[in-house]
């Protein structure tokens, strides 16, 4: 009987030791810093974003979370380079809904978006607004299509990357006002805003922190969005173009794979700082808002933009 009792209790202890383990690794992670690729250049949206939650999240992971930008062809060597790393949690990637699910449909990518990344949560989103320096010549949209129409191909539209977070909604909106313009690619969203204020290009998109950032270099002619966040200045929709044009999501993806309990830590830490009060701060004052949505959500989502983005670039390639 002592025998059979001993039995069971070692069984008992070795279950409760294998039911522990994921707790163990869960409470483990992260033991050093993690990763946080960008696939973009410096000085970009994502760029001002991601200095600010990474710089307020080591509070919540124990642990920092350290940015490495890596921008070229269209966000795709950073996107690769996260797809091909281990599934352990200490490489993520900060990217967006064109880099993350249109580029598969122009493009043969050496991956599967799905299939290699997952979503951990979509950040929050941004509308793209259009434009152009502060002493450019162009008032209104309405005033800049019709200097292009007058003037086909001589209208300079500089965009942060191929069919990247820029470019697809511009090329919308010319299309859409049957403007003819000249398109140039940039390194990002930073090397973009830096070719406008030089004056080598005419218009760009920019999302609103890097237009609070400008202060008053640069006029906004219109914005993506149902309600126009810059007085005066009014919405895609309002002007009369398809009222969906514009809208980015930013959002962290990780290698498929991720051990669940590791994902569940770095979305436990995102809620948390969702709620801290020097993040909010920072996030009020670069003029963007905080709209955290969960990786499973985030998956829905993903599925949608695919099928969207496939009748887009069929449109817009025809």
């Amino acid at each position: 009987m002592r025998t059979r009792s001993t039995a069971r209790q070692l069984f008992g202890l070795a279950l409760a030791c294998l039911l522990a383990l994921p707790l163990a690794r869960a409470a483990d992670y992260p033991e050093k810093p993690i990763t946080l690729i960008i696939p973009l250049g410096a000085g970009g949206s994502h760029d001002l974003n991601a200095r600010v939650f990474t710089s307020v999240i080591p509070t919540y992971l124990g642990q920092p979370m350290v940015v490495k930008l890596m921008p070229g062809a269209g966000g795709q060597i950073g996107t690769a380079a996260a797809a091909k790393a281990a599934p352990d949690g200490y490489t993520l990637i900060f990217t967006h809904n064109y880099i993350d699910q249109l580029q598969q449909h122009v493009e043969k990518l050496p991956y599967d978006p799905t299939k290699a990344l997952e979503a951990i949560a979509q950040i929050n989103y941004a509308p793209a607004a259009i434009v152009v320096r502060a002493d450019s010549r162009f008032k209104t949209l309405q005033e800049m299509f019709e200097w292009g129409r007058k003037n086909p191909g001589k209208l300079k539209f500089g965009h942060s990357g191929n069919w990247g977070a820029f470019m697809v909604p511009g090329a919308q909106l010319l299309g859409e006002a049957g403007v003819e313009a000249t398109f140039i690619a940039h390194k990002g969203g930073g090397p973009v805003m830096q070719a406008l204020l030089a004056g080598d290009i005419d218009f760009t998109g920019a999302f609103p922190s890097v237009i609070s950032a400008q202060g008053d270099k640069i006029r906004v002619l219109a914005t993506a969005g149902d309600k126009s966040p810059y007085p005066g200045v009014p919405t895609f929709k309002e002007l009369g173009f398809t009222s969906n044009i514009g809208q980015m999501t930013r959002v962290v993806l990780a290698p498929r794979g991720v051990p669940e309990e590791r994902k569940m830590v770095l979305w436990d830490a995102l809620v948390k700082l969702n709620k801290d009060k020097t993040y909010l701060s920072l996030m009020k004052q670069l003029g963007e808002n905080t709209e955290l949505m969960s990786g499973p959500d985030y998956e829905k989502l993903r599925a949608q933009q695919k099928e969207a983005y496939k009748k887009l670039v069929e449109q817009l390639t025809k």
